[in-house]
């Protein structure tokens, strides 16, 4: 009995990753995208933004997303957003989705964005 709660737990857990990574299902189309010239929008906070960023980017924190929607451009437009870990970009998607933008991807934490994209 033991062995079968093993198997079972270890068929969840690896069930979980799979649907977990998912969004990186997103992460193939991001090369393409930064080719193509889609804007590039870091949602941390100025100070982590004046550490590091991904060359090109705007930073747009979180906290500010509504007030500086007309920087984004066109609702079509397509866009890339990134911060440390995932959550905050995870955000201003649902953000973005919910005020009409259709082209957002996210492309989770920082060293995510880098690794994407250097994937070319």
């Amino acid at each position: 009995m033991n062995n079968d709660k093993l198997f079972l737990s270890v068929i969840v857990l690896l069930t979980t990753m799979q649907i977990g990574c998912g969004k990186n299902d997103e992460g193939r189309e991001i090369p393409n995208w930064l080719e193509q010239g889609a804007l590039v929008v870091d949602v941390r906070t100025p100070q982590e933004f004046a550490v590091e960023h991904y060359p090109g980017a705007i930073n747009i924190p979180i906290n500010d997303l509504h007030s500086h929607l007309g920087e984004l451009g066109p609702k079509q437009g397509k866009i890339i957003l990134y911060c440390q870990s995932g959550g905050r970009s995870a955000r201003a998607k649902t953000i973005l989705k919910e005020e009409g933008f259709t082209e957002v991807r996210d492309a989770g934490g920082i060293r995510n964005l880098f690794s994407v994209a250097s994937q070319k």
